[in-house]
């Protein structure tokens, strides 16, 4: 396949009526994306070669400010889609050998010799503007990635210390399955967050669902059920199963007397609520 030129071509006509071999071009120079086309395409709708002749028609006219729109846009969807990094920057790349290749084609079809100063010139806009591209799309994936990880941790920290409320002033925390340092952090910011918000004057916090604790653990929530007190709201202890009873006994701890202990969490909504 030939390249076809005209003498009354324009860089960007010449790219144009020479689509398909500028394509074949950037698909050998982007090897590893090259079999991924079609797999980019279904998880994002991303169409690459499309978006590849956007790109290309913003660097030819210097169209920046619609190149680094392009480019936050861009770098969103991939966040949002999780592709591969990689990939977006060999394709860029590959983008960018291709351009120089036609722009050298181009300039033999018109016979131009250009002076040294010019070509520097011609590069410096060029990468620049490639450049720009990359350095916004990264921005923005990273931005947008972080977000996203901001919002799953919410998330989590929801999922992990969900405070339920069953009357204006009463609250259960139903804790279930392993607790860490870590998550007793996130429990103790939680609940004295919603105390504060929700005005939570009695907290039902059930155990039922741990089966064992540590000892520094045992010793955080001891702090935490400390600052619900603080607080002026209350704490009733539910569930303790017998492990963390003796682990408790054998740290010598013990509840504030102002903590209430049930055996089970029904026995303690019957204080609350009308249970038959």
């Amino acid at each position: 396949m030939k390249l076809v030129y005209e003498k009354d071509y324009g860089v960007k006509e010449f790219i144009n009526k020479n689509k398909d071999i500028f394509k074949e071009k950037l698909l050998s120079e982007a090897v590893n994306v090259r079999s991924k086309i079609e797999e980019i395409l279904l998880i994002g709708n991303i169409d690459l070669l499309n978006n590849a002749n956007k790109l290309t028609v913003y660097i030819v006219e210097e169209r920046e400010e619609e190149l680094i729109s392009f480019a936050k846009q861009e770098g969103v969807v991939w966040a949002t889609h999780a592709l591969t990094l990689s990939f977006k920057l060999e394709w860029v790349h590959a983008i960018r050998r291709t351009i120089w290749d036609f722009f050298f084609h181009y300039n033999n079809f018109t016979n131009q010799s250009q002076e040294v100063k010019e070509f520097f010139n011609l590069e410096k806009k060029i990468n620049d503007q490639i450049d720009t591209f990359l350095n916004t799309f990264i921005v923005s994936y990273s931005d947008y990635k972080d977000k996203l990880i901001r919002r799953q941790k919410e998330m989590v920290e929801d999922l992990s210390v969900p405070i339920i409320p069953i009357t204006p002033t009463v609250c259960i925390l139903p804790l279930i399955g392993s607790i860490d340092s870590f998550r007793t952090q996130i429990i103790e910011e939680k609940v004295l967050i919603e105390i504060g918000r929700l005005r939570i004057q009695t907290l039902i916090m059930d155990l039922s669902g741990i089966a064992k604790m540590e000892a520094n653990v045992i010793d955080n929530l001891m702090k935490i059920i400390d600052g619900t007190s603080m607080m002026g709201c209350k704490t009733t202890i539910t569930g303790l199963r017998p492990e963390i009873v003796r682990e408790v006994i054998n740290l010598g701890l013990s509840f504030d007397k102002n903590v209430e202990t049930k055996g089970t969490l029904q026995q303690a909504l019957k204080d609350y609520l009308i249970i038959d």
